[in-house]
């Protein structure tokens, strides 16, 4: 790509030689012999880069740096003095120069500077083309819904987006989407040209959640050679999106409320007070209420937490949706997988709308996709959908478990198989809430995950 250069000095020869030496770089050159003609160009052409003199008759040069940046922020102008004004130059690089070279230079030297601002510029380019795909990827009028509950959330998170420094709190079953509304909100809100950082609290222990939150100075603790910024650094004037926040411990819990009510925190073993503007989304699929009434999250953080709450529908309290979705994620799959599926027969699409899709739409998802690699083109059949789905005929792995857990007389199963399905039914109706499971089915949550590992999927 061949940038354009706006060279402003009120010396004719020094104008014409770095003209044609930037000319022959491949750059497009403008030039202007004093600061109010410089402006005027800037203003009327909108040059790539800005090469600018800091003595200038009439404004100075730091005068129309000021200008410039206040009119174009991200602009990028480097600075030229004589060795003299070294203070000056020093001055613009805090308003906001990229650079200053100091008069005479080589022209091999300014050329290599302005080779590294065009690989800046390109880069701001990328990101911004990044979160215009971004954007339009997690837009929320790509959300698939004829649910008036999911609509009315729809309408919340909206608005929320627009607030710049909310903290939201996303409340669903895992597999609901819930880091994809996230997402949406980020890129509908004023900080999406900024970062969108993300981390699963549920995947990492305590020590190691703490450090990629907070960062770490070097001797912080063993093998911590060299310092790290944390995600609460590198997310400044962006968003941090924590799923599974309820996997906390208390102990990192109490220093993201600080966080959050000072917007201070120090890096682990630091003593440097760290500032950041950092929106917070947050994400849970356990009921943060009960968490707090059973003393294992904090009531204040909570409360910080869910400013504005946002609950998303499990896809069997929706089924008007189902079908939908599925529709859509088939175009999806046929851009991808470069298939040509039409959709679904009446069959397919009536035990599609009848399942009870425990893992949501993340398993709506995978079982169109797998069906996709290996149906036939067309429309998919019954034949084609997996035998969760299907409901194959075998009694003793198919017959429902009543509601009072006994088995028909006339159907025996084992008493292994009959708690593997009870379970699974418990845990279907209290919403996949395994400490509400637990309770129903009367033992500890521990044993009901131990339990839950045994069982397959």
């Amino acid at each position: 790509m061949r940038y354009s250069v706006l060279v402003v000095d009120d010396e004719a020869l020094t104008l014409r030689t770095i003209s044609r030496g930037l000319s022959s770089e491949g750059f497009e050159v403008l030039t202007a012999g004093s600061g109010e003609e410089g402006l005027k160009i800037f203003n009327e052409e909108t040059p790539d880069l800005v090469l600018l003199d800091i003595v200038l008759p009439g404004i100075d040069g730091v005068e129309v740096l000021r200008q410039i940046k206040t009119a174009s922020p991200a602009s990028i102008v480097l600075m030229m003095s004589a060795y003299h004004m070294v203070d000056r130059a020093v001055e613009a690089m805090k308003l906001g120069a990229y650079d200053y070279l100091i008069k005479p230079f080589h022209l091999a030297d300014l050329t290599s500077t302005l080779q590294r601002a065009s690989e800046m510029l390109a880069l701001r380019v990328r990101v911004r083309d990044t979160v215009e795909t971004e954007k339009g990827r997690y837009d929320f009028g790509r959300v698939v819904t004829q649910n008036p509950a999911v609509r009315e959330t729809l309408e919340v998170a909206r608005k929320a987006a627009e607030s710049d420094h909310t903290t939201i709190l996303i409340q669903g079953e895992s597999g609901t989407g819930k880091g994809v509304w996230a997402r949406a909100i980020h890129y509908a809100s004023p900080r999406a040209g900024q970062p969108l950082l993300e981390l699963n609290c549920a995947t990492l222990p305590d020590a190691l959640l703490e450090s990629e939150l907070f960062g770490f100075e070097p001797g912080a603790f063993t093998d911590a050679r060299r310092r790290k910024e944390g995600l609460l650094e590198r997310a400044h004037s962006g968003t941090l999106f924590l799923d599974e926040i309820g996997n906390m411990s208390a102990s990192v819990q109490a220093k993201l409320l600080r966080v959050l009510e000072e917007e201070t925190f120090m890096r682990l073993g630091g003593t440097k007070t760290i500032h950041v503007n950092v929106r917070l989304i947050a994400a849970t699929n356990t009921n943060l209420k009960e968490a707090v009434a059973e003393g294992r999250f904090r009531e204040d953080l909570f409360y910080r937490l869910n400013v504005v709450p946002i609950l998303i529908p499990p896809l069997r309290e929706r089924p008007e949706d189902i079908l939908p979705l599925a529709l859509d994620l088939v175009g999806w799959f046929n851009h991808e997988l470069k298939k040509n599926f039409l959709g679904f027969t009446p069959e397919a699409a009536e035990l599609l709308v009848h399942y009870s899709w425990p893992g949501n739409i993340r398993e709506l998802k995978n079982v169109i996709e797998r069906t996709m690699i290996l149906a036939h083109e067309g429309n998919i059949d019954v034949a084609a959908l997996p035998q969760e789905i299907r409901r194959p005929a075998d009694p003793v792995k198919n017959t429902p478990i009543p509601e009072n857990g006994k088995p028909s007389t006339n159907v025996l199963v084992s008493l292994r198989e009959l708690e593997e399905d009870y379970i699974l039914k418990v845990l279907e109706v209290s919403g996949n809430n395994k400490t509400q499971a637990a309770k129903i089915l009367g033992i500890h949550p521990t044993s009901l995950m131990r339990r839950l590992k045994k069982t397959p999927a």
